[in-house]
């Protein structure tokens, strides 16, 4: 489970990983058709100017496009996977935290006393995301799936028995600091 260092009377409430595996996401709704439509035209275009005498940067140009189309027709599925797959949560008497391994590993830890915004999305099965600060409409298209480099919010993404954790960190929250001593 996550590797964190605890302070001084710091206690571990929960810890978890995301769901795993290719996942579909309600953003999918409007994404696989734009990518669809995205990737077509790419190749579309680049067709067109291979099949024809343009100049090598108008090649060149469509070859990334195709690239991009591959991408967010393919890769952004196995891109979230992996992400994934390298991110573990937890949840301590004094912040949440979220490790993020990979190409460039990273800790986020948040204050449980200073979060103003704590929002929970159920699914039916009982696993959700709980996410650390505001949602605007940018952060819930992009949440989960996004393009790399792109901020999002602080979140636990597709994590099981959401209504329990999101429990765990509002009894925290207004348990004070390291109540667990």
């Amino acid at each position: 489970m996550p590797d964190i260092t605890l302070d001084r009377g710091e206690k571990t409430l929960w810890s978890g990983v995301p769901a795993q595996g290719l996942l579909l996401r309600q953003n999918d709704m409007f994404m696989i058709p734009f990518s669809l439509v995205w990737c077509g035209f790419a190749v579309f275009w680049e067709a067109g100017v291979i099949s024809h005498p343009t100049p090598p940067l108008f090649k060149v140009i469509g070859g990334l496009f195709v690239c991009v189309g591959l991408y967010i027709v393919f890769g952004r599925f196995f891109a979230d996977s992996w992400r994934r797959s390298n991110t573990t949560y937890a949840v301590t008497s004094d912040r949440v935290v979220i490790n993020t391994g990979g190409l460039a590993p990273s800790q986020k830890s948040l204050n449980l006393r200073t979060l103003s915004d704590v929002t929970m999305r159920e699914r039916n099965d009982g696993s959700g995301t709980i996410t650390f600060g505001p949602t605007y409409y940018r952060n819930m298209m992009w949440t989960g799936g996004g393009w790399p480099g792109v901020p999002q919010t602080p979140c636990f993404d597709r994590i099981p028995d959401v209504a329990h954790v999101y429990s765990i960190i509002r009894d925290a929250q207004r348990a004070g600091p390291s109540a667990a001593q």
